[in-house]
């Protein structure tokens, strides 16, 4: 028996969907690549799972990437982060607090919650293994 999805969305427009949020997710990854505060392995890692329920073809090619199939295969296959990418990480969050700083001027408590929240995204990072490769 066939199964309906709810509103009559079609597995069609579920999978067009998909696409969709892959290559702007895609998109975001490459701009980040070139702007120091906008992350790129996120957002690639996350365009891959999108092209998964969408477009094989697209994920292998991104798995197969140069670049960003290693990283992708070890956040996969072991939650890992490269220790290149902690370190890229971390400063890039170092200095975005300190941009914040400088150019919000906020108060003391806004400036202590925007802390800790990249200070956990910080220490999420951090706390990820190393690839095993």
């Amino acid at each position: 028996m066939k199964q309906d999805r709810p509103n009559g969305v079609s597995a069609g427009m579920v999978r067009l969907g998909y696409l969709v949020a892959g290559f702007v997710l895609l998109a975001l990854g490459i701009i980040g690549a070139f702007l120091p505060l906008m992350p790129t392995t996120i957002f690639v890692i996350l365009a891959a799972g999108c092209f998964a329920r969408s477009n094989r073809r697209i994920e292998d090619w991104l798995l197969n990437h140069k670049s960003f199939g290693p990283t992708i295969k070890a956040w996969r296959a072991e939650g890992a982060i490269s220790r290149r990418g902690k370190t890229l990480a971390t400063a890039g969050t170092g200095l975005g607090y300190v941009l914040f700083l400088i150019g919000a001027r906020p108060d003391l408590p806004l400036a202590l919650f925007v802390l800790a929240v990249f200070g956990a995204c910080a220490w999420y990072v951090l706390s990820r293994p190393n690839p095993s490769q």
